[in-house]
């Protein structure tokens, strides 16, 4: 580990040599990759740098304890080295977790898509609720949303809504709310006051470039027609609304959120080249059957990951059995707990699986 972390150190360091010499911005694309890498790898040079001073420390500290004679002085250093050790321990482990392998998407966009399942309204409802909190906790971290497809109905539910976010590091968070969501309540429309169970489906995709996947033209019909919805942002008065047709996978793709034909198509095409992206990605993980199962949360979209219980205010996320009675916090978009405890237990996996094959 200590070899690679060398290995790293350098490589940092011609880095920052690099952006350091007149002219280096004049070339953006390369300015831009290396940017990027030195963003990657400062965390784990500044983990390492702050490992090294530990030790020295731990070295200087055991030297001058067989010099001291003096029995407060002795005391303090012992202190010293004991918090040092310490320091050490908890170093290495993060070093450790910054060192796995990262997923190679996680700095994407990502397209969201809610679909309701079973409840009928209720599910619709829920999908509206659930789209809210997506776009609370995006707003949050400062990332920009934008709605590329809604299906609504008349209540105020959705039966699906596909939207954009757009920020550093989207899927590298936004990936582990990929599956089935359930929600237990009492209707609104329910007169017996009984408790009812529905479900969505949510997909998060990366967001694919053009570099990615190759669409060829003769693959894909594009009609273009006029919006037509239940008011509001979905509708307008020209041809601007736009469905592409992919024949080779039978995608069909609607986007008519913009006023403007030509940003309903752009919208429609990123979300055609996330969905195409996406069922490689699928395969890659239906491959690798194993891996997708020491992962939390990336793998199968049938899996059921999380249920919200209104009557008893909680929310249980089931890959890692957090329960947490905070449900309003959560529907207005307080999911960063949530979040960070499958990153954790996500991490903790893949250090496991790294210790079994080593």
């Amino acid at each position: 580990m200590f070899d690679k972390l060398d290995d790293l150190v350098h490589k940092y360091e011609d880095i920052m040599n690099e952006l350091n010499e007149p002219g280096v911005a004049d070339n953006q694309k390369r300015f831009q990759a290396l940017m990027k890498e030195q963003n990657n790898l400062s965390p784990i040079v500044e983990a390492y740098q702050e490992y090294r001073k530990c030790n020295r420390d731990i070295e200087d500290s055991l030297a001058m304890l067989d010099e001291e004679s003096d029995d407060e002085m002795r005391e303090m250093l012992k202190e010293e080295l004991a918090d040092a050790r310490k320091r050490t321990e908890e170093l290495e482990e993060k070093l450790k977790i910054l060192l796995l392998p990262k997923d190679p998407n996680d700095d994407k966009n990502v397209i969201v898509e809610i679909r309701a399942g079973a409840g009928g309204d209720e599910a619709a409802l829920f999908a509206a609720e659930i789209y809210r909190m997506y776009v609370h906790y995006a707003e949050s971290r400062r990332w920009k949303v934008e709605l590329v497809e809604c299906e609504e109905i008349g209540i105020g539910g959705m039966k699906s809504v596909t939207f954009m976010i757009t920020g550093q590091g989207a899927y590298s968070v936004m990936k582990y709310e990929s599956g089935v969501h359930r929600v237990q309540r009492v209707p609104e429309t329910e007169s017996g006051g009984r408790i009812h169970t529905s479900t969505i489906s949510v997909a998060v995709m990366p967001e694919a470039e053009d570099v990615e996947i190759e669409i060829n033209e003769k693959d894909i019909r594009i009609d273009v027609m006029r919006a037509s919805g239940n008011g509001g942002q979905c509708v307008n008065t020209t041809d601007s609304a736009v469905r592409l047709t992919h024949y080779p996978t039978g995608i069909v793709i609607y986007s008519q959120t913009e006023k403007s034909q030509l940003q309903n198509k752009e919208k429609a095409f990123a979300l055609l080249r996330a969905k195409l992206y996406d069922i490689e990605q699928q395969k890659a993980h239906d491959a690798e059957a194993e891996l997708r199962k020491s992962q939390i949360g990336t793998g199968d979209r049938s899996e059921k990951i999380r249920t919200y219980n209104f009557p008893q205010g909680r929310v249980t996320d089931h890959r890692i059995n957090l329960t947490l009675y905070e449900i309003d916090k959560i529907m207005n978009g307080d999911i960063q707990e949530i979040i960070d405890a499958c990153i954790a237990a996500d991490q903790a996996a893949k250090l496991s699986k790294m210790q079994e094959i080593a």
